[in-house]
Formats: C-alpha cells, sequence, structure tokens
C-alpha cells in the first residue's frame, strides 16, 4: 500500500499545478456558473460535436432527457482545455484491472476495491482542486447521471435473473452449445445484452461443467450475448437507445441485420469448428447417471420481473415528466421512477423466490459487488477522456475526430474507442459529427431523418461500431465483466485482460469486423 500512497502524494502536488495551467485559458471554476442558466442553441451550426449529450451507463439505459437540460444551459467544456495525459488514472486503473490478477492475485482478491477507491481519488482530488466548481459538476453528473442508475439495473437484472433456474440433463456438446449461443444472442436484442447474459450463462456454464476446455466457450458467449446480439433493437445496447431518444425510430436497427447475421454467422461457424474439435481432443462424453430428467424451467415469475425491467427502461425514453436539480444536476423524474422500479423489481424477485433455488443456481452476491466497485473507479477516472471526446474539434482528440470522414472510419473510430470507453457518449460524438459534416445549419429533428434515410451507411457504421467492439475488452461493455465473474466462480480459468485482446479479440473478433467492413462499409 506504500506505493500507493506515494503516488497519490505525488499526485496531489504536481497534477494540480499543472491542470491549473491548462485551466488558465479554459472555463470559469465557480459552481454557480457551471450551473447557470445561460442558455444557447445547439441546432446552430458548428453546435452539433457540442451538444454531445453527457455520458450515459454501460447498462440498458440512458439520461437523455437530464443530459438534454444540461446541454440546455450551457456548461463550460473542461474538454476544450484538458491535455491527454489527465487520462492518466483511468489507465492506471485499466492496467490494474489488467495486471493484479496477474502478479498479485491474492492482494487484487481482497482489495480491487481499495484499488479502485485509489485510482477515483488520484484522479478526483487533484481536478477538484484545479477547477473546483465545474470538477464537482462533472464527477457529481456522473455519479448521479449514470453510475447509480447503471449499477441499479445491473443489480435488478442480475438478482432477477439469479431466480430463474434451468433443471434438467441440458449437456454441452457442440451443437447444443451452438443452438444456446444463438438463443441468447437473439433474446439480446429484446431485453438486453445484460439481461440475456445473466439469464443463460449459469445454465450454459453447468451445460458444460463435465467439458475440460471451457474458456473458450465463455469467451464467444461474451462475444455473442453480451455485445453483438444487442444489435437489432434500440432495448438492445445503450448507444442505440441514445439513438432513439435522440430520433431514430425504433425499428431502424433492423438496418444492422445483416451486419449482425454476417458477424453472428462467422463467430457461430468458428465457434462450432472449435468447439468440435475441443470436444473430440478430450474424448468428452456427456454423463450418463442414468436419470433423462426433462429440461424444466423454475422461477417463471420472474420473467415478469425481468419484463418489467425492460418495460421501465422503455418507459423512460418516451416520457417526459419534467426536471429537477440537485446539486446543479439536472435529474428527470421519469429516471427516478424508473430506478424505483428497478429497485422494485429486484425486492420482489428476491422475496418471492426461494432461497434453495437460489442455492441450486449457484448464486452469490460476488459477481455485481466486483463490478459496482471497479466501475466506479473506471467511470471517475474516465471523466477527463469523455470530456476531451466530447469536445470535438476544440479537443486534444480533434486530429482524430477531424480524420473521419468515410463510412468504414466511423465504424472503426467508433468501435475502437467505444472497446475501452463508455460507448454511449462515444456514439453520440460521431452521431453528432455526422449531423454537423453533412446537414450543418439543419436542427435535430430535421437532420436525424436525413441521417437515417440518405445518409444512412455512416449511421449504421456508427451503431455498429459502438455495439460490436464492446466485445473486444472486458470493460467494453458491462456484462462481459460480469460474465466473466460468473464464470471464475463456476470454476472456468479465464484469460486476463491482456491475454483477452491477444489471443481472442484479435484473433477471432478483428477479421469479422474486416470482413463487415469490406461488404457493408
Amino acid at each position: 500500500m506504500k506505493w500507493m500512497i506515494l503516488l497519490l502524494a505525488v499526485s496531489l502536488t504536481v497534477v494540480p499545478t499543472a491542470l491549473a495551467s491548462a485551466q488558465a485559458s479554459g472555463p470559469e471554476t465557480d459552481l454557480s456558473k457551471a450551473v447557470g442558466p445561460t442558455e444557447t442553441n445547439h441546432n446552430q451550426p458548428g453546435s452539433a460535436i457540442a451538444a454531445a449529450a453527457p455520458p450515459a451507463a454501460h447498462g440498458e439505459s440512458s439520461s437523455h432527457d437530464a443530459a438534454a437540460a444540461d446541454q440546455e444551459h450551457g456548461h463550460p467544456n473542461l474538454g476544450e482545455g484538458l491535455p491527454l495525459w489527465s487520462c492518466i488514472p483511468f489507465a492506471g486503473m485499466l492496467l490494474s484491472i489488467a495486471l493484479f490478477p496477474l502478479l498479485a492475485p491474492d492482494f487484487w482478491h481482497h482489495h480491487f476495491g481499495k484499488v479502485s477507491a485509489f485510482w477515483a481519488a488520484t484522479l478526483s482530488i487533484p481536478f477538484l482542486l484545479a477547477f473546483r466548481g465545474l470538477a464537482l459538476y462533472e464527477i457529481l453528473h456522473i455519479i448521479l447521471v449514470d453510475y447509480i442508475p447503471f449499477i441499479i439495473l445491473l443489480w435488478s437484472l442480475y438478482t432477477v435473473s439469479g431466480g430463474i433456474l434451468l433443471r434438467g440433463s441440458l449437456r454441452g456438446t457442440p451443437l447444443v452449445n451452438a443452438v444456446m449461443l444463438l438463443i441468447g444472442a437473439l433474446l439480446a436484442s429484446w431485453m438486453g445484452t445484460t439481461g440475456a447474459a445473466m439469464l443463460m450463462i449459469r445454465p450454459f456454464l453447468r451445460a458444460n461443467a463435465y467439458r475440460k476446455n471451457r474458456t473458450f466457450m465463455v469467451v464467444f458467449f461474451i462475444f455473442l450475448v453480451a455485445n453483438v446480439g444487442g444489435s437489432l433493437t434500440p432495448l438492445g445496447d445503450p448507444p442505440l437507445f441514445l439513438g432513439f431518444l435522440h430520433g431514430v425510430s425504433f425499428f431502424w436497427t433492423f438496418k444492422l441485420l445483416p451486419h449482425m447475421l454476417t458477424v453472428v454467422g462467422l463467430l457461430l461457424v468458428t465457434y462450432f469448428i472449435l468447439d468440435l474439435v475441443a470436444f473430440r481432443k478430450e474424448k468428452a462424453s456427456a454423463p450418463d447417471d442414468g436419470v433423462k430428467e426433462p429440461l424444466k424451467l423454475d422461477g417463471v415469475h420472474n420473467f415478469i420481473f425481468l419484463a418489467g425491467i425492460v418495460g421501465s427502461v422503455l418507459m423512460s425514453g418516451v416520457v417526459d415528466w419534467g426536471h429537477f436539480q440537485i446539486y446543479g444536476i439536472h435529474m428527470a423524474y421519469q429516471d427516478v421512477a424508473r430506478d424505483g422500479l428497478l429497485v422494485a423489481m429486484g425486492i420482489l424477485s428476491l422475496v418471492t423466490t426461494s432461497i434453495k433455488l437460489r442455492e441450486d443456481n449457484d448464486f452469490t452476491w460476488f459477481p455485481i459487488l466486483e463490478v459496482a466497485y471497479l466501475f466506479i473507479g473506471i467511470f471517475i477516472t474516465m471523466i477527463p477522456c469523455l470530456l476531451i471526446l466530447k469536445a470535438g474539434l476544440k479537443g486534444e482528440l480533434a486530429f482524430l475526430i477531424q480524420g473521419v470522414n468515410r463510412p468504414a472510419h466511423y465504424f472503426w473510430v467508433t468501435g475502437a474507442l467505444s472497446s475501452f470507453l463508455d460507448n454511449a457518449p462515444t456514439y453520440l460524438t460521431f452521431f453528432n459529427t455526422a449531423l454537423g459534416s453533412f446537414f450543418a445549419g439543419a436542427s435535430e429533428a430535421q437532420a436525424v431523418p436525413l441521417l437515417m434515410t440518405d445518409k444512412a451507411i455512416y449511421l449504421e457504421a456508427i451503431s455498429a461500431g459502438a455495439v460490436f467492439f464492446g466485445a473486444c475488452s472486458y470493460i467494453g461493455n458491462a456484462p462481459n465483466f460480469m460474465v466473466r465473474s460468473i464464470a471464475e466462480e463456476a470454476g472456468t480459468p479465464m484469460p486476463s485482460f491482456f491475454g483477452y485482446i491477444l489471443r481472442y479479440s484479435l484473433v477471432f473478433l478483428i477479421p469479422c469486423f474486416v470482413i463487415v467492413t469490406l461488404i457493408f462499409f
């Protein structure tokens, strides 16, 4: 712990001075100015990029109404003055997730929450010292508007899905596994990638408990169920839901069906071949205890609560009950109602589902606790990265955004950033970049229908990139982490952070995305 204290002390002396120098030409630090009522018109030329909404969570929800309210109040964008090295705490957080489980597994297992808190403090304390009110606004905003709804949604989905148990003699042969992956991928577009992943992962693991090599199975599960499968509807993945809130019609995303079928088809065929080879190499055979138990679902009443979760998320995006403020943060009443309903669904599931059923389902609280502890650090340290990205052509990543002008560029740049950053604000940034590039001066109501028709290929590239590339790393999408944690609890060894990227993402995903680029973009 001494090195952590030393690093924090250095950050508290050096970083504020450096940030203050960046602030000299930047915005005011008065909190009243950070939340003041200065009006702006985001439909004027050149405002498309700057009007990108604050980030939404990695979960299946968004806080569009609150974000829109914030946009209407002309908050100064700190990202215009922040240097790229202000993202160092975020890099430190990622490296901790990547290296500690390899170099110090016992320390990580017992202290990962403290490591997350350390990196959050390394960013937030100097940030507050340098920018005071504006920094406080950004930190409170990401906690109240993004993190809390995010973790509430994940908790409710995790709790409810943990009350559904598939019993019976289901054996994980290559064919059965491929069918389960396909079912999970199809479900993901209608109940969200998190919901589908949490519903399917435990039966998938139990079906393959007798198999020796299960690691690649779980990785492909993450690819297909926790990510690519959620690309057909706004309910599937947060960036698509955010697009829906900005005027993209609900069923427009079905234009991604050929892209999704291409990736799902390639991955399923690849998986089936790998599983078939592994099955024969293991000389595996499904265990036969002489009892053929028919497949049966227990806890089916929890599907009512799952439907309630999906309905609550959809409700928050289609109604407008007004806003209120907490410390200058605009909050939407419908979002608060949604979060309350999500908590209620989880509690009802706990009350109405027997403890014995959850025990039989190998249900524990550790995976959701791990996500809660790690993602608070990720969300807070990610603030400078998101602010710089949000600054568009006025930020340190202007060279990147300025170089994006072809559909393939939109696909790969949106995707690459979505692999490590929140895919929702990344989607919004390039969504607004496209609007500003093609329909400068037009209102969003005028431009979005044109983007869906005349320039549909660009919106397809942005949408596919934001969803597909979430599979490239453990932090690309929240269910990735949860699936990994559940698999490890069940005794399935999982690759390290870099091992996942080098051995699986680069080998299997990137070639698929190259093919998608050649065919569609």
